[in-house]
């Protein structure tokens, strides 16, 4: 009797884009893998839900979506008379699919804190051959693509660009679940009016309004959604948490964590020494390890460790004070030295209860990976000099903003 062989052409239901289909059987293995099924575990939006309280999805929903968005990218090329091998098909399904394998868990607090000698963007590449390694080379083309190493550059830039499937996704997925309406683009819309000209990635002039509204809202949504005054205050104590524990590590002090967690916060991790093995612990670190950690560190006997860890999980945070000029030098010691005196810290400690920072939101630059605008008589014009919408040009400049981040009162 034949062992019962398992459907891998499946369909998932997606709350954004209703019924998604997995193209191929390589496709459906990669998503079963343990490495994949981790982003399951793993947040898009790391914090936010304390500000969102819907925004709960994951790496696993948005990669999945980027996926089917490139379905319909390489549907509307191909149309359009772009050639587009099947091998080079499947190898944009798999580079979109895998583009944020290598994402920590609350996505990008572990860059900051006990991983911080490499970025996830380098760790999914070490997935990807790591997986390519194991399904005997059938993702060569799509780390070559994934690289930017490709001949072809349009299939590099439907996953890395400023008008890639990646931010098409996130920016109407986190809409969805952060209920922000002002993210709520048409994708569907703006891949209708890609096309390739040159080998590059280009947007048809009728489609230049849909451009600027994916523009505009990805300007809101940074200052509505990823750089919200709360979710930043949270982000930073999650930092501080993580820093914190690793320095009781290093002074041996004996902590209670996964052995995931404990083995990043025992070894320095960076690019020279993340190995095979490290890869491997890493694949098993996630969200739940460090949630689980800081309940445990609570009532642990370090002040410092305990109180960050009380705030975090009771949604007591830090206060914050957000400007786009510097502050004052001479006000920021103030207060600082009074937080300090507040709260009896040492000159040491009053580092993790005291953050002075500064965000940057640049919504297009005009510069760099410029969205090229193709009129009908086949001219290729930068986005910012073919609209009659001087916002644009605004929007191209870097808006930067400071803030200080400490406790409302003492403890």
């Amino acid at each position: 009797m034949t062992a019962k062989q398992t459907n891998k052409l499946k369909i998932l239901n997606d709350p954004i884009y209703g019924f998604i289909t997995i193209p191929n059987s390589l496709i459906f293995d990669l998503i079963e893998h343990p490495y994949f099924q981790r982003l399951r575990r793993v947040s898009q939006m790391g914090l936010s839900y304390m500000v969102y309280p819907g925004a709960h999805h994951t790496r696993f929903q948005h990669a999945i979506g980027c996926m089917h968005l490139m379905q319909k990218a390489v549907r509307v090329l191909r149309f359009k008379g772009a050639y587009i091998s099947e091998d080079e098909e499947n190898a944009v399904y798999i580079a979109i699919l895998l583009h944020d394998i290598g994402h920590g868990a609350f996505s990008h607090a572990l860059e900051n804190s006990i991983a911080t000698g490499i970025s996830h963007e380098s760790i999914s590449l070490k997935f990807m051959e790591a997986l390519n390694e194991e399904f005997e080379g059938k993702l060569s083309l799509a780390i070559t693509i994934f690289k930017g190493d490709y001949q072809r550059s349009f299939l590099h830039q439907l996953i890395s660009s400023q008008l890639d499937m990646d931010r098409l996704d996130y920016l109407k997925r986190d809409s969805f679940f952060t209920g922000v309406s002002e993210g709520n683009i048409n994708s569907e819309r703006l891949i209708t009016m890609l096309n390739v000209k040159d080998d590059n990635l280009v947007v048809e002039e009728k489609g230049i309004y849909s451009v600027e509204k994916f523009i505009v809202s990805r300007r809101l949504m940074y200052w509505q959604v990823y750089l919200h005054k709360t979710g930043l205050v949270a982000e930073n104590i999650l930092v501080k948490i993580l820093k914190r524990a690793k320095e009781l590590v290093q002074e041996g002090r004996t902590i209670e964590a996964s052995k995931p967690l404990k083995f990043f916060l025992e070894n320095p991790v960076d690019e020279t020494n993340f190995n095979s093995n490290t890869l491997e612990v890493f694949s098993r670190l996630d969200d739940f390890d460090v949630l689980l950690a800081i309940k445990e560190w609570v009532d642990f006997d370090d002040r410092i460790l305990s109180e960050l860890c009380k705030m975090l999980i009771n949604r007591k945070l830090f206060k914050i004070e957000i400007q786009k000029e510097k502050f004052n030098s001479h006000k920021v010691e103030i207060v600082k030295k009074q937080v300090q005196n507040d709260c009896n810290l040492t000159d040491k400690e009053i580092d993790y209860f005291f953050i002075s920072n500064s965000v940057t939101n640049q919504a297009y630059n005009s510069i760099k990976n410029q969205i090229k605008i193709l009129d009908k008589s086949g001219n290729l014009k930068d986005l910012a000099k073919s609209t009659d919408n001087l916002n644009l040009e605004a929007l191209s400049v870097p808006v930067i903003k400071y803030f200080l981040c400490y406790p409302k009162t003492s403890f």
